[in-house]
């Protein structure tokens, strides 16, 4: 079923749960993860980032996702992740997306502010969800953002009190925090400031949301949602995932895509199944 980030992340919040988002810039991994969601039996999120539409056109997605969506017998939210573009949001809103993540971290508060809230009052008028951010996630070396994190992430780390008044003024649905984690793959293990997941969250009253997820450990991702965290984002886990995959279907022999694919798809049902299990939002 179709469904918004309110109607999955609330429940998540208020039972101390997370769900994940899996990005998916094509069929296969669509596949993949939506066969996970009906075997685990959990809500789930998938979508794009406006950082990967070079590996699959926005509209060409929404073809095939939000159809998928509503024919799923759990809860999926479509959603548009780090949208850097007014005009892609749009475009996400109208080709039937139910959640945009409006990114505007790089600007000034103010900036944020006035843009964020500006989405916000359309998409509600299209009954979907905005995720926004405030601090700024880092990028390591290698990332689909191609940007290297800086010797000291921490100074971009949010603020919980600037949080509080940001949501007051923005009325976003869901807020991404900056609190150690970075997008790409980890060169070393990173540092979470899991008191600051824990005050912003004494503060809000909206879910929190974990950017930059493959790579913890899992004993990093239990804490974040301990303290706070009901949403977190996974794209780089389940495209290694599907690439080793694929590879493992060369070594065995299979020559053709059609050989192959079956490879792909239960290697990111799997590796999706395994996050499910671990946020706890199976069976729910």
């Amino acid at each position: 079923m179709l469904v918004n980030l309110n109607e999955v992340l609330q429940p998540a919040r208020a039972n101390k749960y997370a769900v994940g988002l899996f990005n998916t810039v094509n069929f296969e991994m669509a596949r993949g993860v939506l066969a996970a969601a009906e075997a685990q039996r959990s809500p789930v999120i998938i979508g794009t980032a406006e950082i990967l539409l070079p590996f699959g056109p926005l509209e060409e997605l929404a073809e095939f996702l939000i159809p998928m969506a509503k024919k799923a017998s759990v809860p999926v939210v479509v959603h548009f992740d780090h949208g850097l573009s007014f005009e892609k949001c749009m475009e996400a809103l109208k080709f039937g997306f139910t959640s945009i993540m409006y990114d505007c971290s790089t600007d000034t508060y103010e900036e944020n502010i006035r843009k964020v809230k500006e989405l916000v009052q359309i998409a509600h008028c299209f009954g979907a969800t905005v995720e926004g951010e405030l601090g700024h996630v880092g990028d390591n070396e290698g990332s689909a953002e191609g940007n290297s994190i800086l010797n000291d992430p921490s100074i971009f780390y949010t603020d919980p009190a600037q949080a509080k008044d940001y949501l007051a003024r923005t009325n976003t649905d869901a807020l991404a925090i900056a609190v150690g984690t970075a997008h790409g793959a980890y060169k070393m293990k990173p540092k979470l400031d899991f008191k600051r997941i824990a005050a912003i969250r004494d503060l809000v009253d909206v879910p929190l949301v974990l950017h930059g997820g493959s790579g913890l450990s899992d004993e990093d991702f239990k804490h974040a949602i301990k303290d706070g965290i009901s949403k977190i984002n996974i794209f780089t886990d389940i495209n290694v995932a599907a690439a080793q995959a694929a590879k493992k279907a060369l070594n065995d022999g299979k020559n053709s895509m059609t050989d192959i694919i079956p490879y792909q798809i239960t290697a990111i049902q799997s590796a999706t199944e395994a996050k499910m299990r671990l946020f706890d939002s199976n069976n729910k």
